[in-house]
């Protein structure tokens, strides 16, 4: 069923989420202290949908990132390197201007004795980054995550993100990219382990 026009950008056939009068007046305030008329034809339901909007940009907030990681596997057939999930993307938005922060992350780790299904390491990364954040912060959150969860023998967490509160206003420079890591366990004491999961990663 395709969505109606005041669900603006939801999901096709997504529940309509109701929007409190009080979210709604604050975005119609927002237009108005931006210069523009929240009565014009073209903006009259654009409260809502904004409302709308960041309720699923900030939908991880409804999620428990460690949920993602509960079903683990045991049997690896003696599998004992490092597990690499490369290139995820992802998008948040940061907390201090409340703008789209748009990257990719690469997230791995060595097995101690158990090992959790691939894609579950993207969902961490989704759970975190759907809120809002700063890039340190997430990077951390995921690894720690992995770590806490899994007890692996090692974690590496490697974001590059691009900024549009740095591109698209304050110094106006687009194409930069910011990069942060977090290494724990084997990666973080042993240089070797570091070496090569950076440059399985493409460091």
């Amino acid at each position: 069923m395709p969505c109606s026009p005041e669900d603006g950008d939801l999901v096709q056939g997504a529940p309509k989420v109701a929007v409190p009068d009080d979210v709604a007046e604050a975005v119609r305030t927002l237009i108005r202290w931006a210069g523009d008329d929240p009565d014009r034809e073209g903006l009259l339901d654009t409260p809502k949908r904004v409302a709308r909007a960041w309720r699923e940009y900030a939908r991880g907030y409804a999620e428990d990132p460690a949920h993602h990681l509960s079903r683990i596997f045991y049997e690896v057939g003696g599998y004992d390197e490092i597990v690499l999930l490369k290139d995820i993307p992802f998008q948040s938005h940061c907390e201090h201007h409340m703008a789209p922060i748009i990257g990719k992350a690469s997230i791995a780790y060595l097995p101690a004795d158990k090992v959790v299904g691939i894609s579950k390491l993207a969902r961490v990364l989704h759970a975190f980054s759907r809120r809002l954040q700063v890039q340190e912060r997430l990077t951390a959150e995921v690894a720690d995550c992995i770590w806490d969860n899994l007890n692996p023998k090692g974690v590496a967490v490697v974001i590059e993100a691009s900024h549009a509160c740095m591109t698209a206003r304050g110094v106006g420079t687009p194409g930069v990219m910011m990069t942060t890591s977090r290494m724990m366990g084997c990666f973080r004491e042993d240089e070797r382990s570091r070496k090569e999961v950076l440059a399985l990663m493409g460091y």
